[in-house]
């Protein structure tokens, strides 16, 4: 179990990340992601890829069946509810944050299975952190237009050392997401975050380090 970085989400969920070089220890069902907004619901064991193409978030109720999102430096976030007995998998890139996919897979969770936000357990896992996610004045302008707290999650860091990625614009994903978590009603004390930046640990993918041809993490939730 070295090679997966395991969650507690509460009992009745089994969760986790793959680190580099893993083998799954079982079936995840994933999608075809295209940092937009839309939640897939999984209805049934064995879907395919091709069935879900265009979802960036995945939904389910069926006890054995893992759900997953593939990331490499985007915000993995994973969802169990105990009461209701659902799980969700979201893969928020800075796009999808943006448009508030966190939001969207609760509001699936609760339109579907009946779910409380306030009983959600989750996880923001391993993804870029802060200190690495430069991005242009337009994007930070974007997160600004979408209504995030700019002050929590923003920061201007002049014009560098030379160094990578110092200086300029910077948002903190983790913090983006959990706002959003929040926002949606689940409670702060039931949101944990991984804090590992995965352009700094060489134990997962990073695409801004190594491009985008590097291998994916998986991020993988299913009901025991």
């Amino acid at each position: 179990m070295n090679s997966l970085l395991t969650y507690d989400l509460g009992p009745g969920a089994e969760a986790f990340s793959t680190k580099r070089n893993a083998s799954l220890p079982y079936p995840v069902i994933q999608g075809h992601q295209v940092h937009g907004s839309r939640v897939a619901v999984v209805d049934r064991p064995g879907m395919t890829r091709e069935e879900l193409e265009g979802y960036d978030a995945f939904v389910t109720n069926l006890p054995g069946v893992a759900i997953g999102v593939r990331t490499a430096d985007c915000v993995p976030v994973l969802l169990h509810d105990p009461v209701r007995r659902a799980v969700a998998a979201i893969h928020a890139g800075w796009k999808g944050t943006v448009l508030h996919i966190v939001q969207a897979a609760v509001d699936a969770l609760r339109q579907e299975y009946g779910c409380s936000p306030s009983d959600l357990k989750a996880v923001i896992g391993p993804s870029i952190g802060p200190d690495s996610f430069q991005v242009g004045e337009e994007v930070a302008e974007m997160f600004k237009e979408a209504g995030f707290p700019m002050d929590e999650i923003w920061s201007f860091r002049g014009a560098g050392d030379g160094s990578p990625m110092s200086g300029g614009h910077h948002i903190d994903l983790w913090k983006a997401n959990r706002w959003l978590l929040e926002q949606a009603g689940v409670p702060r004390e039931s949101i944990q975050t991984a804090g590992i930046d995965t352009y700094t640990t060489e134990a997962f993918f990073s695409a801004r380090r190594e491009g985008t041809a590097c291998g994916r993490i998986i991020n993988a939730i299913k009901l025991s």
